[in-house]
């Protein structure tokens, strides 16, 4: 009787396991898994965060130390220009403001020159 309960059972285990993993499936299809958090979306939001913290730090130190660089409220300086009295005794080109050195829109913007020297 011992042989036949043990050639019974593998059928029976057979058909729990397909039965198992039928229920398993349908339960899968109706409560899917939450999105994962090593996608590629992930990695931009995380991207932008970093990014608007270090423009806070930067945007705070430019606030307490301004006198130390020599431009006038809000502005850039142009490139070449140092602000600072040449050989010549002509102070260098006037600072830009933000507004006409950003890229309009969201296009990408011009890549920077090389420099030499």
């Amino acid at each position: 009787m011992g042989d036949i309960l043990l050639a019974l059972s593998i059928p029976v285990l057979v058909f729990a396991v397909g039965i198992y993993a039928g229920c398993e499936t349908w339960w899968r299809r109706r409560h899917p898994a939450p999105p994962s958090p090593y996608t590629h979306q992930a990695a931009r939001l995380s991207e932008r965060e970093m990014v608007a913290a270090a423009e806070e730090v930067v945007d705070g130190a430019h606030t307490r130390l301004k006198g130390l660089y020599g431009t006038s409220g809000g502005t850039i300086p142009a490139t070449g220009a140092t602000g600072v009295m040449g050989a010549s005794g002509a102070t260098g080109t006037p600072g830009l403001t933000p507004g006409a050195v950003a890229t309009p829109g969201r296009a990408r913007s011009q890549p920077a020159s090389a420099r030499r020297g």
